[in-house]
């Protein structure tokens, strides 16, 4: 059986670690300081009020995009709308001899609507008289003004006398045979719209095949559509 040997009286075990009081310094990984004398400081993030804030932000900007853009469609000139009122037909004829040729005498009143919100200054009011898309003549009336938002009407006179027609001619006859000949109509509008320190040019125009009866003298019918 083994016998464990002694050790001198002077010397110890090196596996069996030293008290604490033998050791110079405690190790580096140690602290030495009291585990009272250190204090944690919690800071409140407040994430709700920065998302109010962006909230905030965003709202008047939304709201003046949107201002701008109401007063943007209200602002921005539009065209103005234009119709035929009334066609008064005072005389229709067809010549046959020596050269097909048409007489026309009519009175005309033009609705004029402007729905910009500044006045409208026309400079003339054209009125196109034709046949199958041959133009045969044109009246003209003299400029005016429209206040914002109203209707105006303006009368024009046409009277043409022995307009020949030579390419459309045998459609004329057969129109004539018929008693129903379609004229053309187009009425056209120029004018200016003063916005503030601005002056916008804008345009009206509109087309209408016009029936009429040349033995009775009256208008059968007639369909309008603006351009």
């Amino acid at each position: 059986m083994a016998k464990a040997t002694p050790h001198p009286a002077g010397e110890r075990d090196p596996l069996i670690p030293l008290p604490s009081s033998a050791s110079a310094s405690p190790p580096p990984y140690l602290d030495h300081h009291p585990a009272d004398s250190y204090a944690v400081l919690l800071v409140p993030v407040r994430l709700r009020r920065r998302l109010r804030r962006g909230g905030r932000c965003v709202a008047p900007c939304l709201v003046a995009l949107f201002l701008l853009a109401l007063a943007g469609f209200l602002l921005w000139p539009a065209d103005p709308d234009v119709s035929l009122a009334r066609l008064r037909l005072a005389h229709v004829s067809v010549a046959a001899r020596p050269a097909v040729a048409i007489t026309i005498s009519a009175a005309l009143k033009v609705r004029v609507r402007n729905p910009d919100l500044f006045a409208l200054d026309y400079s003339r009011l054209d009125v196109d008289i034709g046949y199958r898309g041959k133009r045969l003549g044109r009246v003209t009336s003299g400029g005016g003004r429209v206040r914002a938002r109203a209707v105006s009407y303006v009368d024009a006179d046409l009277q043409l006398d022995g307009i020949r027609v030579v390419e459309d001619a045998i459609y004329l006859l057969e129109d004539l045979a018929r008693g129903s000949v379609p004229f053309d109509a187009v009425v056209e509008v120029d004018g200016h719209l003063h916005l503030f320190f601005l002056s916008v040019p804008v345009k009206g125009r509109i087309s209408c095949v016009v029936h009429v009866n040349p033995h009775n003298q009256t208008i059968l019918h007639q369909d309008c559509y603006p351009e």
